[in-house]
């Protein structure tokens, strides 16, 4: 991370911030999400636990890893930079559909993979950046996280398939 915060610390700690609040969402997201799935008796859904669960405890440890990064470089963890309150902003749709108490798990996995989208792009441009900045170090361990949340995307697509195809492929109920 030194050779990376080397030119500019103050707008690294801004970007780290971003991601920082963005994974401090998509733990509240998987929470809440996972809570609903709990709550169902649906077999498909009790079979997706394990990886939501596994899902949200990366999304855990990706915040406190940034946590300790950003305090690394002096930063404050817990402050609120110009990009973490644009993603506080930009967030709030997201977490409306999820967080509310009338969505369904098809649109909560809908509202996932928005963010898990964003969560994507936003760990590829660390990955980005530490490469142009030549801090192995940090592309490694930005890669590693991207990674796992590629691996986050791809569960959730392939969720919102099965219930795209549950929902549309299904036998219509009989009409009255």
């Amino acid at each position: 991370m030194k050779e990376l915060a080397r030119k500019n610390r103050a707008k690294v700690v801004d970007v780290l911030s971003e991601r920082l609040t963005f994974e401090r969402a998509g733990v509240k997201l998987y929470d809440h999400i996972i809570e609903k799935m709990r709550q169902s008796n649906e077999r498909p859904i009790a079979k997706m636990l394990d990886q939501m669960v596994e899902h949200r405890d990366q999304e855990k440890e990706h915040e406190e890893w940034l946590e300790e990064q950003i305090r690394g470089l002096g930063g404050d963890a817990d402050g609120k930079t110009e990009k973490a309150l644009l993603v506080e902003r930009e967030s709030k749709g997201i977490e409306e559909v999820i967080l509310g108490d009338d969505a369904t798990l098809p649109q909560m996995f809908h509202a996932l993979m928005a963010a898990e989208l964003v969560d994507n792009a936003g760990w590829d441009l660390l990955v980005e950046l530490a490469d142009e900045a030549d801090d192995r170090p940090a592309k490694k361990a930005f890669k590693k996280r991207l990674h796992e949340e590629e691996e986050h995307l791809l569960f959730v697509r392939r969720a919102l398939e099965k219930f795209a195809m549950r929902e549309v492929l299904a036998a219509p109920a009989a009409a009255v």
